[in-house]
């Protein structure tokens, strides 16, 4: 007798849509959305596609019908609900744009709950496309089966940043003239929390002095090289995930 096929396939394409979702309701996909499932991915009527929507989780749907701008699906049954997310904040300075898209990338692989870039005056760029910037953490999330994005904020500058911290969030600088031991502070002081990393050419004397006033602000040191900016972050989020976030038996807190 032959085995059962898996249920929902795992190479069930997997998408984010705006609108919630619920056992038994009908979507329109289309735009580049339609693209996707019926040029490359050649989806028909009977298939089946993940579909997750930030709040409710992930589902499985059946997809109706193809048409040229369009795919119909109804949605069957729900896989999972949506994931806890670490309350960790990652605060990088901007940089250019092919470095900083790796940034957007990682963090959302990694699981950070919020992404709020910082312009510095060292930065080689102060601007981010917001919907560039959207369509790159979703599909990193997509690609990672995640069921949860983090949020995406518009870039601030450093002294708005600080004059605005929450009281009970502890900001974590990556300082190149060193600090304490990453992992040591990060277990120590858990979540809330956030990550601050700076340019490719650092913080400069006077931004580093009005970081080290905030009273929630520890400086680290990720070891004894010079990281480049989106390295910095990576290793950060990384050693963070392990001591505070959902990487340790000892979990941090939830988004």
């Amino acid at each position: 007798m032959p085995a059962t096929p898996a249920w929902p396939p795992k190479s069930a394409p997997r998408l984010f849509v705006e609108d919630e979702l619920g056992e038994g309701r009908t979507f329109a996909l289309d735009g580049n959305r339609a693209h996707y499932l019926g040029k490359v991915m050649r989806v028909s009527e009977g298939d089946t596609v993940i579909l997750c929507d930030d709040v409710t989780g992930e589902w499985a749907a059946r997809v109706a019908q193809v048409d040229k701008r369009r795919v119909d699906v109804t949605v069957v049954e729900r896989l999972r609900e949506r994931e806890a997310v670490p309350d960790l904040w990652l605060c990088p300075a901007l940089l250019k744009k092919d470095r900083f898209d790796l940034v957007l990338e990682k963090a959302t692989e990694l699981g950070v709950a919020a992404i709020r870039p910082v312009v510095t005056r060292r930065c080689v760029a102060d601007k981010l496309n917001p919907e560039r910037a959207a369509t790159i953490v979703t599909e990193a999330a997509e690609q990672c089966a995640r069921t949860a994005l983090p949020q995406v904020a518009g870039p601030v500058k450093l002294d708005a940043l600080l004059a605005d911290w929450p009281a009970e969030r502890a900001l974590f600088f990556a300082d190149e003239e060193g600090g304490e031991d990453a992992a040591s502070a990060f277990a120590r002081h858990g979540a809330p929390a956030a990550i601050l990393t700076g340019p490719e050419g650092g913080f400069d004397d006077a931004e580093r002095a009005a970081i080290r006033a905030l009273p929630q602000a520890t400086p680290i040191t990720l070891g004894p090289r010079i990281l480049r900016g989106e390295t910095a972050t990576i290793a950060a989020i990384s050693i963070w995930m392990a001591q505070a976030g959902d990487w340790s038996p000892v979990s941090g807190g939830e988004e």
